[in-house]
């Protein structure tokens, strides 16, 4: 069986990875495409390297548009040459769809792709457009699927990768604890961000939110942790934050040791202060109670706030349809409404516990890897030809 991957960035590269593995765990495939160093050690060679579509926002696409153009009809050429019996592509949508939009105007390969649009939440139109050169999508939240199907294609939920990710034990959260000098004291975890536009608007409020807090929980201790991308910034716009937070620097340690150091952080932590996004997965596999905070610039705010569909941007919300998580959001991101949803949350630690135990069940907990989900539905939707 020959398979055909795309994927342009390390979230992809993981997702990518476990697929592969699921894929030889059920059959003997032979692979090609594009991929990170996770899926080359699966047994892909890369067509080139995959860090050339790891690019973030307009500013940094323009420059390079015209490379990218000649990388998009090159690996469309690279499928239609190797008429594999199946192409999968894997999240970043501006690339993929490109190339599996070239593929399908001249051949008949079944195109899959892995990582849903966030179609349940702004631009519904995404969906109708896809289907035009998808036939079946792999889905990570389990509401997904009626809206893909709606539009045309095929569509299964596999499971979500935070499912799959290792947790510390409570003797690691404990030595972390007695490494850092910590103790028994309050520990909350703050999480600014990982790029560098939501870390300079978020992390003076988060400090100054924190420093609230502090009034009254003068014994409190706060963890950073960051990424290699944004880790200088992040001690730049913490060195005034009270209680002289511990900063987790990838920089200072293996990337095995410093996710190691990271899962001890989330297991040790009472609560936490974090942007937006899927790291509200990672602190609810841990049962951390959290705060979400997140804010745009005027203009964005103003657009998107305009065309979303939904009430909460919390994924835990939003899996197990409550809404458990306190958010300050857009014009209510302010250091005052910060601070006084931590004190709730602090008061009443536990009320965040069901809901996120449901996000967990929900997104697959305790079942097959998503790997392996991924894998089987990629096999039992091939047609019967192959």
């Amino acid at each position: 069986m020959k398979v055909f991957l795309i994927a342009g960035e390390a979230s992809g590269d993981k997702l990518g990875a476990a697929l592969m593995r699921g894929l030889k765990d059920l059959t003997t495939p032979v692979f090609s495409g594009v991929g990170g160093p996770l899926m080359q050690a699966e047994g892909m060679e890369s067509l080139f390297p995959m860090d050339e579509l790891s690019i973030m926002g307009l500013a940094e696409v323009l420059p390079k548009y015209l490379h990218l153009k000649r990388r998009i009809a090159q690996t469309a050429q690279a499928v239609l040459e190797a008429q594999p019996d199946v192409l999968i592509t894997i999240d970043s949508p501006d690339f993929c769809l490109r190339v599996a939009k070239l593929v399908k105007e001249r051949s008949s390969i079944r195109t899959v792709h892995y990582v849903a649009p966030s179609v349940w939440a702004w631009r519904p139109g995404r969906a109708v457009k896809m289907a035009r050169v998808i036939d079946h999508v792999l889905a990570l939240l389990p509401f997904e699927p009626p809206y893909m199907q709606a539009a045309g294609m095929e569509c299964d939920f596999v499971g979500h990768p935070v499912v799959a990710e290792p947790l510390a034990t409570e003797a690691q959260a404990q030595d972390f604890r007695t490494r850092h000098g910590i103790g028994a004291a309050p520990l909350l975890l703050a999480l600014p961000g990982s790029r560098r536009g939501e870390v300079t608007r978020l992390a003076p409020r988060f400090g100054a939110a924190l420093a609230q807090l502090m009034q009254n929980q003068p014994d409190l201790r706060i963890v950073v942790p960051t990424t290699p991308n944004v880790t200088a910034l992040v001690r730049d716009l913490t060195a005034n934050w009270p209680g002289a937070p511990l900063i987790l620097d990838p920089h200072q340690m293996s990337s095995t040791a410093y996710h190691a150091e990271k899962r001890s952080a989330f297991r040790a932590a009472n609560l936490a202060l974090a942007a937006s996004g899927t790291v509200s997965l990672e602190l609810a596999a841990t049962s951390t109670p959290m705060v979400i905070a997140y804010d745009m610039n005027p203009l964005s705010r103003f657009l998107i706030g305009r065309m979303l569909k939904i009430d909460t941007v919390t994924l835990v919300n939003l899996v197990s349809d409550t809404r458990a998580v306190p958010e300050c959001l857009g014009q209510n991101c302010t250091p005052d409404a910060i601070a006084a949803a931590l004190q709730g949350v602090m008061r009443s630690p536990d009320t965040q516990h069901a809901a996120m135990r449901l996000t967990m069940e929900r997104l697959g907990a305790g079942g097959l890897p998503p790997g392996l989900r991924a894998a089987q539905a990629v096999l039992e939707r091939l047609p019967a030809s192959h």
